[in-house]
């Protein structure tokens, strides 16, 4: 599958030109192993649990995370089910959501999201693997997690103590002042400094429910070349900058499921189909696979995308 997934992704995007099909594969750390042996990314790993109080983000079982974007619903519905009747069996689906665009790039809580994404080339430097590992230059980490809501308690509160907890202003999308943000605010607590440069990830959430069995949902997606500062603004949420200063958020935010897996460039993806598990392609310059390549992950921001997942 892995050799034949670019194919795929042409074939079925080429009845739809417009439609900006794409398709990010992802490999977990113990299927790593299994598949492809060594050498391995130098960051993959077991996605590492935080937990604190009655806060808890649960690692959950996924071997093969595949990302599908596309302009409509039916041109993913289309991939998945080719990919899913080329692995024939072969794979059991513990998690299939189908999230959607929530009008002006709305979270389900009602916050436009992905605001401070990286774009650019700012965003290749965020989120593509260099020269600190490169035999897997040019592929990407991608932390994944299924975060279920409170509705009712979270409409319950004003809008004024919402932007307090997110840190944006809810209609607008402005970020609070410092002098009136909490430090423990959402958006406090996942903003990363190291050496006085502000570190980014690459979030591509999607708001996903069933109204009528009372599931309202974010669907979190972050890409970035390391683990380390995902990991980091997690443990922040869950646990807190300093301990105990928690996110709010997760008050009404419930994550049920989380994994960790790493993206191949597109060279490395197809290397698989003509080599030996244990021999790692030198040549992965690049990027991972879409119908249209535009010389990044092609995942983007969710800014001005009409889009479906």
């Amino acid at each position: 599958m892995c050799g034949n997934l670019a194919a795929l992704v042409r074939s079925v995007g080429h009845r739809a030109p417009s439609g900006r099909l794409s398709c990010i594969c992802g490999f977990g750390s113990e299927a790593w192993d299994r598949l492809f042996g060594l050498p391995r990314p130098a960051g993959l790993h077991p996605f590492r649990e935080f937990s604190a109080g009655d806060r808890h983000a649960p690692a959950t079982p996924g071997d093969i995370l595949l990302h599908v974007r596309a302009e409509s619903m039916d041109l993913c519905f289309e991939l998945a089910a080719q990919v899913l009747d080329q692995l024939n069996g072969a794979v059991t689906v513990v998690d299939e959501v189908h999230g959607f665009r929530y009008f002006d790039m709305r979270s389900m809580v009602g916050f436009v999201d992905g605001t401070e994404n990286p774009a650019g080339q700012e965003a290749v430097d965020f989120t593509l693997v260099g020269g600190e590992d490169p035999d897997f230059a040019a592929g990407s980490y991608v932390m994944v997690q299924k975060y279920l809501h409170d509705m009712e308690g979270w409409n319950a509160l004003p809008v004024e103590t919402q932007e307090r907890i997110i840190g944006r202003t809810k209609l607008s999308d402005i970020e609070l002042d410092d002098s009136i943000k909490p430090s423990s605010s959402h958006s406090s607590l996942t903003t990363l400094d190291e050496n006085g440069r502000e570190v980014k990830i690459l979030r591509d959430n999607m708001p996903f429910g069933r109204p009528g069995a009372g599931e309202f949902g974010t669907y979190f997606i972050g890409y970035a070349r390391s683990p380390a500062p995902i990991e980091q603004m997690l443990e922040n949420m869950v646990v807190g900058r300093p301990p105990g200063n928690y996110d709010r958020l997760l008050d009404f935010s419930r994550a049920v499921t989380g994994g960790l897996f790493f993206v191949p460039s597109a060279d490395l993806l197809e290397a698989p189909a003509g080599r030996n598990p244990g021999v790692v392609g030198q040549d992965a310059a690049a990027p991972a696979v879409a119908a249209g390549n535009n010389g990044s992950l092609n995942i983007g921001s969710l800014k001005g995308i009409s889009q479906h997942g």
